[in-house]
């Protein structure tokens, strides 16, 4: 059985693949955990060191350049990472005792560098213990004491704030550093949600499973165990999706029999959700750019026992040929996006995502919707949707979109296909519907149903 010692170790190293090599956390976490032989415990304190280190750098990094005399950007990389790691544990976990804290990242430096190194990370740390409420942080109000307290770069927090106003603003911060939570989405062709409920239940009872509030097929599991683990993930019961993620197929809610395109589709949640929700009649044709991804789509269908379903390598802005133009009476484009709303399950996305980057993603999203709107049936029906709150991605979008295409019309009926509660929480702007992340502890969404009129 692995100690917390080695667990520390594994954390430090994910920490390093994500920095230096640009690797998503969430695969990181994955990959090395699955190698590393640590047990259940371990495994979590692994998560929690990765996912806190990670979310809570710009603050950590504020602390340290007033702890360390050149500066952290002046040590290896991995030494900074490692003392990002020893302080996360001092400052934000408070069940890890601070001598264990301090004694177990000195030890790693001493493994990992010479005596210089451990020196400096033994005085960094226990200077941080002396001097603790120097780093005492007020709120304010100001962009920079929110970008601090709540570690987000000071950009984002200026624009969340001129979206939102501050209060929101502040509960979406607050939000996207809580942990993650944990659904399920049922598929009906293969099991009832309540009987899922029940069987998940009596396999992992200190899990809190429970019925969506969100999602007519969703279930949200609370607590310890592991659902993939459990049989009815390999015989197709059930699929693990975000409850605001659920929302998206839905919205677009087609009809048995149709002709269904999800332009985007990669890893395929949706796509499947789409089949399952037509009860596995008619065709649905799941298109993405990349190919190892097409392969994820066609295993996923093939575990839900999802025939419909026609998964195939092509950027869609590149179709149709022209037999297939305006063919499908549903298209769905899930565009890529900032991913401002699934920051809680890949906190690098703060770091790695600059403002300008927000521009490219507008001509991009512009770029597919009006290819994905050629695809559309006079009469048919246009999705778009975003993992991201950010206005540009969304509701501005959309005003460009419908400016350009006079023959699409905001379906203003979208709110009878959704939940009492989400029609109670959700924001409506522009026509669309944007999930926050504090509204369900759920992704932050936006999602759009428009028609296309006929000729």
């Amino acid at each position: 059985m692995a100690d917390a010692h080695s667990a520390r170790e594994v954390a430090l190293d994910i920490l390093i693949a994500v920095e230096e090599h640009g690797a998503f956390s969430n695969l990181a976490l994955n990959e090395q955990l699955n190698r590393s032989g640590l047990d259940t415990r371990d495994r979590g304190l692994v998560t929690e060191l990765v996912y806190g280190t990670i979310q809570r750098q710009n603050t950590l990094d504020w602390i340290l350049g007033r702890l360390v005399k050149k500066g952290p950007a002046s040590l290896e990389q991995w030494a900074h990472q490692l003392l990002r790691l020893g302080l996360y544990q001092l400052r934000y976990l408070d069940r890890v005792p601070s001598r264990a804290a301090v004694h177990e990242t000195v030890r790693i430096a001493k493994l990992r560098g010479h005596r210089g190194i451990s020196g400096l990370v033994n005085g960094v740390l226990r200077s941080y213990l002396r001097r603790e409420k120097e780093f005492t942080l007020k709120a304010d109000g100001s962009v920079r004491a929110l970008s601090l307290i709540h570690s987000f770069p000071e950009w984002m927090v200026k624009q969340l704030i001129h979206s939102y106003g501050s209060d929101t603003a502040t509960h979406i911060l607050e939000s996207l550093n809580r942990r993650p939570s944990l659904s399920l989405r049922v598929n009906p062709l293969r099991a009832d949600r309540e009987q899922v409920a029940a069987a998940l239940t009596e396999s992992f009872p200190e899990a809190g499973v429970a019925l969506s509030p969100v999602s007519s097929q969703g279930l949200t599991v609370r607590g310890s165990g592991n659902p993939a683990a459990h049989p009815g993930f390999a015989q197709g019961w059930f699929t693990i999706q975000d409850e605001s993620s659920m929302l998206v197929a839905e919205v677009v809610n087609p009809e048995p029999g149709r002709r269904v395109l999800d332009g985007c589709a990669a890893p395929g949640g949706k796509s499947t959700h789409l089949a399952e929700r037509m009860g596995n009649e008619g065709f649905l044709l799941a298109s993405d750019i990349h190919s190892h991804k097409v392969r994820l789509i066609e295993e996923s269908a093939r575990r839900l026992g999802l025939s419909i379903i026609e998964a195939q390598q092509a950027d869609l802005r590149q179709y149709p040929q022209e037999a297939e133009e305006a063919s499908f009476d549903y298209v769905l484009l899930d565009a890529p996006c900032s991913g401002w709303g699934v920051i809680r399950r890949k906190p690098e996305i703060k770091w790695t995502k600059e403002a300008k980057a927000v521009k490219e993603l507008v001509r991009l999203q512009r770029e597919l919707l009006a290819a994905a709107a050629r695809m559309v049936k006079p009469g048919g029906v246009l999705v778009y949707s975003t993992c991201t709150m950010e206005p540009r991605e969304n509701e501005e979008q959309m005003q460009s979109f419908l400016a350009d295409h006079p023959n699409f019309v905001v379906d203003e009926t979208v709110l009878e296909l959704l939940s009492p509660a989400v029609q109670e929480k959700a924001l409506h702007r522009g026509g669309g519907i944007q999930i926050l992340p504090h509204h369900f502890e759920s992704d932050g969404f936006f999602i759009m149903r428009m028609r296309k009129e006929r000729e």
